[in-house]
């Protein structure tokens, strides 16, 4: 696996131990699908990291220097997933933030994961936890999908949708949920509470028939059609959810087209 470690502009050899994304989670990650020597969607994905920072207060490395790394690290690979991790930096211990901070940057190559078919989810008994200050946001405090992803593992299943604590569906364990809405449009979550608001569903709302509107279960299993969707696998149809299977669906296999189309890495 291809690493590279940064501390502001200057690349070292290990991560610092009292770095605050080893402490507390304090950063930010970006999970990339790289093809053919490229990241089709790389502008969108940089978009959300800086909308992250922002609200954080997390300095970010130097974009051109950022771009220059991320494209050496892709050069020659014609399928794969790069990920990205951004945290606040060094700080001694307690939560306070230093100021100012310099941030620890990190690039690592993965292979590219094999296609899903078939995908079958359960419910899971984890439920996310709401709060708007970090809504929508891909920091690094994964812990509630990490205990999700053990009921899914538990289940036998490919993924678990999960819900807020209000009982309102969200999204799955490392996928955002749409569901079809029986006529011409698909529906998904709003993430203004919690939840990751996902590069490919963001492509999704400003390219197809989406809107988002809030879910429960009976409108889940209600649905004609029900997908799961990320940057890294595109679209995943959902066969089964628990005793729920569902059919092919013609509006799926348009709308999986179509994204192919824009991110052929996502075919």
């Amino acid at each position: 696996m291809d690493v590279r470690i940064f501390h502001g502009q200057n690349r070292v050899a290990q991560i610092d131990p009292g770095d605050r994304g080893l402490a507390y989670g304090d950063g930010l990650f970006e999970t990339m699908r790289v093809h053919r020597g490229g990241i089709p969607w790389l502008d969108a994905h940089l978009r959300r990291l800086r909308h992250g920072a922002d609200r954080l207060g997390i300095l970010l490395p130097d974009d051109t220097l950022l771009r220059v790394e991320i494209a050496s690290a892709c050069a020659n690979q014609d399928s794969a997933v790069l990920k990205l991790i951004v945290t606040r930096g060094t700080g001694g211990r307690g939560y306070a933030p230093p100021d100012p901070a310099q941030p620890m940057w990190l690039l690592s190559l993965h292979a590219a994961p094999l296609p899903m078919q078939d995908v079958s989810v359960v419910w899971c008994g984890t439920t996310l936890a709401e709060q708007p200050a970090l809504a929508g946001l891909k920091h690094c405090n994964r812990l509630e999908q990490v205990l999700a992803r053990r009921e899914v593992v538990a289940a036998g299943a490919d993924e678990g949708l999960m819900h807020a604590a209000t009982g309102h569906v969200i999204s799955a364990t490392a996928a955002n949920l749409f569901i079809h809405d029986g006529g011409d449009g698909w529906l998904t979550p709003p993430l203004d509470r919690c939840g990751v608001a996902g590069v490919c569903r963001d492509w999704l709302l400003h390219h197809a028939p989406a809107r988002e509107t809030p879910l429960d279960r009976p409108a889940v299993l209600r649905s004609s059609a029900i997908f799961l969707c990320n940057a890294v696998r595109g679209i995943l149809p959902v066969r089964r959810l628990d005793a729920r299977e569902w059919p092919e669906s013609a509006h799926l296999r348009a709308l999986q087209r179509q994204l192919a189309a824009a991110h052929p890495g996502l075919n």
